[in-house]
């Protein structure tokens, strides 16, 4: 059974830092990516910032650029979400997922295969 568990979630004044983690579990695939998404209150999922398994090449959401880092330790099968110079606008219910390689598109919530039942992160100003 595969198992997505996120932590690091909390609360933290505008500009502060958090590292979100993500332990993998059971996995019976080879993910093509993984990526870390994010669902405010009223708002639809959304992508922050995936890395595609194979070639190590990241991609992030233009709200995030250059504030948050996303990487992957394959032998522990963990993911990581470094968000520095948080703001408020970034406070949400964060998810990490997975993709196999079927069709679909890892920036799309709709193209994941697996999920995690999410960590809160709240930014106050």
């Amino acid at each position: 059974q595969v198992q997505l568990q996120e932590s690091g979630g909390g609360s933290v004044q505008a500009g502060g830092s958090l590292r979100l983690s993500c332990a993998a579990s059971g996995l019976t695939y080879t993910p093509y990516c993984m990526g870390w998404f994010r669902q405010a209150p009223g708002k639809e999922r959304e992508g922050v910032a995936r890395i595609y398994t194979g070639t190590g090449t990241t991609f992030y959401a233009a709200s995030v650029k250059g504030r948050f880092t996303i990487s992957r330790d394959n032998a522990k099968n963990m993911l990581y979400l470094q968000m520095n110079s948080l703001k408020p606008e970034d406070t949400a219910e964060y998810y990490c997922a997975t993709k196999g390689w079927e069709t679909g598109d890892c920036s799309d919530p709709a193209g994941m295969r697996h999920w995690g039942k999410g960590t809160q992160v709240t930014v106050s100003s």
